[in-house]
């Protein structure tokens, strides 16, 4: 009986044991099963704090870059707009309560080119990606080009949710394709302007040869009727006068036109400002406009290459004529000589035109600007270069009352000073 007994607690006691094993597992498990748990919230958190940055870094990126970025609603047909960054609000000249929740197509104002916008629409529509330059229009109407670039945003079910769009301000690389293209076309002028320049010359020289004749036979029939017909003898030197007037202006001509070595020389400034008129006069009488001189008499001889000092006076004074000719009532063109200092002569060419807009006078000398639809912006540029090659400064102002005075100076002969 003792033994039995005996047994009997000894597997009481095991089956305690075992219970108390089981227990000290149970709270093990549960312990193990608690921090899995804290270890899931915490790796759950770290995940929902990289999405955070995740999302803040790419909102920061969007504000950062210099290109205007647009986000519009799929869902709604008139493709509201749901975020735009600081450049998109910068280059449209919107506000962000006039962006967000704005039909797009509506910012570009009533003078956008309709074709290209409905192009736009319904390249998206279909799902389609729209990719092109075109023009548009600030707020305040003031233009500038863009590069634009819309593409869709599929959900994982293929559902285009909403698209995203990028606008790149290209307006001075505009600027830049047009300067050059123009640059191109005037250069492809001077080529033009000096094959002419070749032609007149040319054709100057052959003119020459029948004005000659013409000299001989009128001075051969006045010798075979001296003492005879005295009104047919006046009419035979009116023929010489005007035929040796003509071959005078055909000389001249020759000269501006012809290619050679600048030669400096001692030269009268106030004899080659006649000279040059006398050049131009039949263009100014047939524009109906005179041409005064206020020429100082007393100035000593200057040093200079005669046909290249020639063509600046010749540019200057077509410039001021071309600016009065909108005028009926600016008729005057003054030319002046002075003497500035010791060693400077000044020459002007005073007109009463429209006078020169206080935008352009910095650009007035620089390549190929010019402010006429015609004109080639080489005359002023290639004139002060002459003077600035021989020790003078050529420069403009506008006039306290009407028109504008070009003025260049021009240092004294050395020998005649």
């Amino acid at each position: 009986m003792a033994a039995k007994k005996y047994r009997q607690q000894t597997n009481e006691l095991k089956v305690s044991k075992g219970q108390l094993k089981q227990g000290v597992d149970r709270e093990k498990l549960g312990a193990d099963r608690e921090k899995l748990g804290a270890d899931r919230e915490k790796l759950g958190a770290n995940r929902e704090r990289l999405a955070q940055e995740q999302i803040h870094i790419r909102t920061k990126a969007m504000e950062a870059v210099s290109d205007g970025i647009f986000i519009m609603d799929a869902k709604t047909p008139d493709f509201h707009i749901i975020y735009a960054n600081a450049s998109f609000y910068s280059l449209t000249g919107y506000a962000k309560n006039e962006v967000i929740g704005c039909n797009y197509f509506l910012l570009y104002g009533s003078n956008a080119d309709l074709r290209i916008l409905e192009e736009i629409k319904q390249t998206i529509r279909h799902g389609k990606s729209f990719h092109g330059e075109m023009l548009n229009f600030r707020k305040n109407g003031e233009k500038y080009w863009s590069l634009l670039r819309i593409a869709p945003v599929r959900d994982s079910k293929g559902v285009i949710t909403h698209y995203v769009g990028i606008k790149t301000d290209t307006t001075l690389m505009k600027q830049r394709d047009l300067e050059i293209v123009e640059q191109r076309e005037e250069l492809l002028h001077v080529t033009r302007v000096g094959k002419l320049a070749e032609f007149v010359s040319s054709l100057a020289h052959e003119i020459s040869q029948p004005l000659t004749a013409i000299l001989s036979y009128a001075q051969a029939a006045q010798r075979m009727l001296a003492d005879r017909e005295p009104q047919l003898q006046e009419i035979l030197q009116y023929i010489i006068s005007d035929d040796q007037r003509a071959v005078e202006v055909i000389r001249r001509l020759r000269s501006l036109l012809k290619k050679s070595k600048p030669t400096f020389e001692p030269l009268d400034i106030n004899a080659l400002i006649k000279d040059t008129v006398t050049l131009m006069m039949a263009h100014i009488t047939v524009m109906n406009k005179v041409v005064k001189f206020e020429l100082d008499i007393k100035l000593p001889l200057i040093h200079g290459d005669r046909i290249q000092l020639q063509q600046v006076i010749l540019n200057l004074i077509s410039n001021s004529l071309e600016a009065m000719e909108e005028s009926s009532d600016s008729r005057i063109l003054l030319i002046r000589t002075l003497r500035k200092t010791t060693d400077m002569i000044r020459v002007e060419v005073e007109d009463s035109g429209c006078g020169i807009p206080e935008e352009n006078m910095k650009k007035l000398f620089v390549h190929f600007f010019t402010s006429k639809p015609d004109g080639l912006g080489m005359g002023l540029s290639i004139s002060r270069s002459i003077i600035e090659a021989h020790g003078g400064r050529l420069d403009a102002r506008n006039n306290t009352d009407q028109g504008a005075t070009f003025f260049f100076t021009l240092p004294v002969n050395p020998m005649d000073g």
